[in-house]
């Protein structure tokens, strides 16, 4: 078990992290795009400014993360180990991702780009997505109950395909609701 560790600059698409558990660590400016992070147990810790694209987090368990501006493209949320997954995200770059049939509730998505991202079958239940870009994510049989999208932009919602009872939306951002109408609203 690593325990309080600083990891800063570290390049881990060559030199591959060590399988174990790590609690209570930082990564800085840490690379690990296209790495194997497979079966490796993340606990309350914070990854900044980190480059996660493409990585395979196959069996990989988050408990209480946080990622602050990292690059995210391309991962498999779904894949992860799904005992205890909570994480948040801060001025990060999601594209592409999926979280397809996760259990986020209560996540929060702050400042996030999240185009193309599949919440397919997600439980998004009081998920906050403030200031977030949500172009092209899809929302389908998703548990959306009080989540929070007054300042997301760019969403398109079926609320016939969604559960959406107490979910919180700007006056401006209603049009995303009814573009499944091709309703032209000026």
């Amino acid at each position: 078990m690593v325990e309080d560790q600083k990891f800063n600059k570290q390049d881990f698409t060559e030199n591959r992290l060590p399988h174990g558990d790590y609690e209570y660590c930082t990564f800085s400016n840490c690379n690990f795009s296209n790495a194997f992070l497979n079966g490796i147990r993340f606990l309350e810790c914070e990854f900044i400014d980190c480059n996660f694209s493409s990585t395979n987090i196959s069996h990989s368990t988050f408990q209480d993360v946080t990622f602050q501006g990292c690059k995210m493209l391309g991962l498999h949320f779904e894949s992860c180990d799904t005992f205890g997954f909570s994480v948040q995200f801060n001025n990060c770059n999601l594209e592409h991702s999926s979280f397809y049939q996760m259990d986020l509730k209560s996540t929060r998505f702050l400042d996030t780009n999240l185009s193309h991202v599949d919440f397919t079958e997600a439980n998004l239940g009081g998920v906050v997505f403030n200031n977030c870009d949500l172009k092209h994510t899809a929302f389908s049989q998703s548990n959306l109950e009080g989540a929070d999208f007054r300042t997301a932009i760019n969403y398109n919602l079926n609320p016939e395909n969604n559960k959406m009872k107490g979910a919180k939306f700007s006056l401006d951002g209603v049009v995303g609701l009814l573009t499944k109408y091709k309703i032209d609203v000026k």
